[in-house]
């Protein structure tokens, strides 16, 4: 019997095991990659990744998309594009995946971390506008310095956290304001919408990932989106060894990466993003069926999206008391079922203590509270039922 062992480092059997998020592969997969064998374009050439930029770009209403290795790949490539320098500072949440502010690093910028809403878990619009005029001063160009560190304010960085979208008209309203490109990390909010525009639109750039547990994936890769020429031909530029287009020469113009993405992973993505509007469906569709099963129970919460906005739902979130999280997490685990807390905020990790963390509370008090359910696009009714039962046996004992 197969035994694999989940975050906490208990082991788990696959027999009758409900995860996390687990990709659904039953389109066209096979057949695209298949046809990327015979062809014998197999790595960074052929057609595939040109279709799959163009499916991406056109379903997010963007000029350009560039394909990357990952989604961090993407997000660094898009830092250095928009311009951010050595030196400079990014606001980033507290709460989010720790390769948003590594970005900001391999960029050689400072993340400065921003606390998160309560009702969205993104990052708190209110506190990006209060740290801008308490904590900063103008510059000749209007860009902002911060007070205290004497560093550029160079981007915002925001993320949409589990699928549901920020509130982009304030953080658009904000970027105005103070010249701030925004550069949007959409990795979990493919497919989601901001009143009606999709997610990873609304910046200078959109960052995509498509990991093994994204709602459509590659087995890995990511993607840059933008509408600036400039941005896209850089980003392209960098991620190809910055190599020159001489027609034999190899010559390179500054330092680039290789962060190319090959046309296997494309020829599965393109498949994958056939199915997308479908994946959003089914994830909303278990979400839903989870707020509707769980609604009797008075000690927990299915956090859900706001009027205005489309979660993709990425992972069906709940939240409980702090007491209870780690209780009813060992509980779902010891069950067969795949659970989660979220991450750590980034400001308390040693990597990062030394980091400026600005009015950061809602986001440590979200990671004391919060559990993320099984929601994988082909998850059952059966499968959720069995979830819901779990936890409420739990509250019930």
């Amino acid at each position: 019997m197969r035994v694999a062992s989940d975050t906490s480092g208990m082991p788990i059997t696959f027999e009758g095991f409900i995860p996390l998020s687990k990709p659904e592969i039953s389109g066209n997969e096979w057949r695209y990659v298949k046809d990327c064998l015979d062809s014998g374009w197999v790595s960074t050439a052929g057609e595939y990744v040109e279709r799959f930029e163009k499916k991406m770009a056109g379903y997010h209403g963007r000029r350009f998309a560039v394909a990357t290795v990952n989604g961090t790949s993407a997000l660094h490539l898009a830092l250095v594009s928009c311009g951010v320098s050595p030196g400079d500072e990014v606001l980033v949440p507290a709460l989010t995946f720790v390769a948003t502010a590594n970005a900001v690093v391999y960029a050689g910028g400072h993340p400065v971390f921003m606390d998160c809403d309560d009702e969205t878990l993104c990052m708190d619009t209110g506190k990006v506008r209060s740290f801008l005029a308490k904590e900063c001063a103008p510059r000749a160009d209007g860009r902002p310095v911060n007070k205290r560190s004497k560093r550029k304010v160079a981007a915002i960085l925001p993320v949409h956290v589990l699928g549901h979208p920020a509130e982009m008209d304030e953080l658009s309203a904000i970027s105005r304001e103070y010249n701030i490109p925004i550069i949007e990390d959409a990795a979990q909010a493919l497919g989601s919408e901001y009143k009606g525009a999709k997610a990873g639109s609304f910046g200078a750039t959109g960052c995509l990932s498509f990991n093994g547990n994204k709602i459509i994936t590659c087995g890995g890769g990511g993607m840059l989106l933008t509408d600036d020429s400039d941005i896209a031909q850089m980003a392209r530029h960098l991620s190809t060894q910055a190599k020159e287009p001489h027609p034999y020469e190899f010559t390179h113009s500054q330092i680039g990466y290789n962060y190319r993405f090959n046309a296997l992973q494309a020829a599965m993505g393109l498949a994958q993003a056939e199915r997308l509007t479908e994946f959003v469906s089914l994830k909303r569709r278990s979400a839903a069926a989870y707020r509707e099963l769980l609604s009797g129970i008075k000690e927990l919460e299915v956090m859900w999206e706001r009027p205005g906005v489309k979660s993709n739902f990425w992972l069906c979130t709940i939240r409980v008391s702090a007491r209870e999280r780690d209780d009813l997490i060992e509980r779902l685990i010891s069950e067969r079922i795949q659970a989660r807390p979220l991450w750590m905020p980034l400001n308390t990790l040693s990597i990062y203590e030394n980091c400026q963390a600005y009015a950061v509370e809602k986001a440590l008090n979200a990671h004391k509270s919060c559990i993320n359910l099984p929601s994988s696009a082909g998850i059952t009714g059966a499968e959720i039922e069995r979830v819901c039962a779990v936890v409420k046996r739990h509250f019930q004992s």
